[in-house]
């Protein structure tokens, strides 16, 4: 991997994380319209790190607040009805589902997952699943002309079964086109959360996963010398970082009063493209992937 393509790289990982349009996805594409070879899932993982540092760094009161509480919980029985506290349990039950499909699924994910059919089918989908959780959650914020405006639940309302949900619904995005965001915002949205909810535990949820994906993945790298270049790949991480930080300001601005219809579109489209591209020949299902 050169220089320039870790930098397109690492701005395309950072433009797409925290957006509800599948950054696997997005690197993936960057390749194969390029003709670069796939970044492939190892790339992918570390890269995420920066990305994940952005939201360490954006939401670290309330990452502080929830590790104190959580951990004093654990010798005072008075604070575990604390909401940080519980919060806390919540991260670590909601990163459950992912934990135990992402290492029993490893090689699916590294190997017939990255076929760009079925990329686009999850980017078709998911933007439909996302449009109608969207739709619904506006219906009830608007009310209308035989309905009241509906209550939608905030995180203080969030319980065990919803942390199970939301994990089961992160999950899904081990599979390129789906989106990481996209899925938990959408299984947010379907359970009666506001928004600004599902948004943000999206992001809490996505700390673990995404830091244990890279932690593994780096192992994977340090005891297979020469199966990625480290210094583009540092690179690519810190310029994800930068950008994922500004993207988050942004999006946690965006979200409080406007639709996801825009990504939703966006992701229908793209799916389309992908579809027509492939059909006519123009590109390959397997385009950039190592030895293509």
């Amino acid at each position: 991997m050169s220089w320039f393509e870790s930098l397109i790289l690492g701005l395309v990982q950072g433009l797409t994380e925290f957006l509800p349009i599948s950054s696997s996805a997005h690197l993936r594409l960057t390749a194969a319209f390029a003709g670069w070879h796939d970044p492939g899932a190892a790339f992918t993982a570390i890269t995420q790190i920066g990305t994940e540092a952005a939201v360490l760094i954006y939401f670290r009161k309330d990452i502080a607040r929830i590790v104190s509480a959580w951990f004093r919980s654990l010798f005072n029985k008075s604070l575990r009805s604390d909401h940080d506290a519980q919060m806390g349990w919540l991260v670590i039950v909601g990163s459950i589902p992912i934990g135990v499909l992402g290492f029993t699924l490893k090689d699916q994910i590294v190997g017939p997952a990255r076929d760009l059919r079925l990329t686009a089918t999850m980017l078709i989908v998911m933007g439909v699943v996302l449009g109608f959780a969207d739709w619904l959650a506006s219906r009830d914020e608007e009310g209308g002309r035989h309905r009241v405006v509906k209550q939608r639940k905030t995180l203080k309302e969030l319980g065990v079964k919803d942390g199970l949900i939301f994990g089961a619904c992160q999950a899904m995005a081990l599979i390129p086109g789906v989106s990481r965001s996209g899925a938990t915002i959408s299984g947010g949205l379907l359970l009666g959360f506001t928004r600004e909810a599902a948004a943000r535990y999206s992001f809490l949820l996505a700390i673990p996963a995404v830091l244990a994906s890279g932690a593994f993945e780096i192992k994977d790298v340090i005891e297979t010398p020469g199966h990625i270049t480290w210094g583009p790949t540092i690179f690519a991480t810190v310029i994800a970082f930068l950008v994922g930080y500004a993207v988050i300001a942004w999006f946690m601005k965006f979200i409080s009063n406007k639709s996801f219809m825009p990504f939703v579109i966006y992701r229908i489209l793209l799916g389309i493209a992908l579809f027509v591209l492939i059909g006519m020949g123009v590109l390959s299902p397997h385009a950039g992937e190592s030895g293509s």
